[in-house]
């Protein structure tokens, strides 16, 4: 638990500069993987720390979930941010009438509250599609494991690892 702990402070204390220089408006990327890991730990079930712990008792899958998600995150928020600006390039007032404002308009700062609805939304619906495609790759991986072990450990090793292996190469695929 102790190890857990630290771990998820280290990722924390690795995430905050970037944070810091993203806008003020978007999500945090340790935010977003620490909700995408909740959603895989709901949907997956005993999957999760089959996939995400690598010690004796799999009690670190949730700290390691977040390791690993925390990279696919901060290219999450990165994206929408990306695509969010370049949609409000092209048109600031659809853009302010379709996500909306938090100031008057021609205001500085008018569009902010915009921005970060806009992000949000796009971040939800990238994790939700990430949740969905590893949480299918875990049950995949359940069944081939079920139904040929030697063939598994051939394929991903007989290591405590294995299964995330399995899970991290379907979920690549699709």
């Amino acid at each position: 638990m102790r190890k857990t702990i630290l771990l998820v402070v280290a990722v924390a204390a690795l995430v905050v500069p970037v944070a810091a220089l993203a806008d003020a408006s978007t999500p945090a990327p340790s935010s977003v993987a620490s909700q995408m890991c909740s959603q895989l730990k709901t949907s997956m079930g005993a999957n999760f720390a089959a996939t995400y712990g690598t010690n004796a008792n799999k009690a670190n899958a949730f700290g390691q979930c977040v390791a690993k998600q925390t990279k696919t995150a901060v290219r999450t928020v990165d994206n929408a941010l990306r695509l969010c600006k370049a949609e409000q390039a092209k048109d600031p007032a659809a853009f302010d009438s379709k996500y909306g404002t938090n100031g008057k308009p021609g205001t500085k700062g008018a569009n902010q509250n915009a921005l970060g609805k806009c992000v949000s939304a796009a971040v939800k619906k990238t994790t939700t599609t990430q949740t969905h495609v590893i949480a299918n790759a875990a049950k995949s991986c359940k069944a081939a494991l079920k139904a040929n072990a030697a063939d598994f450990a051939g394929k991903y090793g007989t290591k405590a690892d294995a299964f995330g292996k399995c899970v991290a190469a379907l979920s690549k695929t699709k």
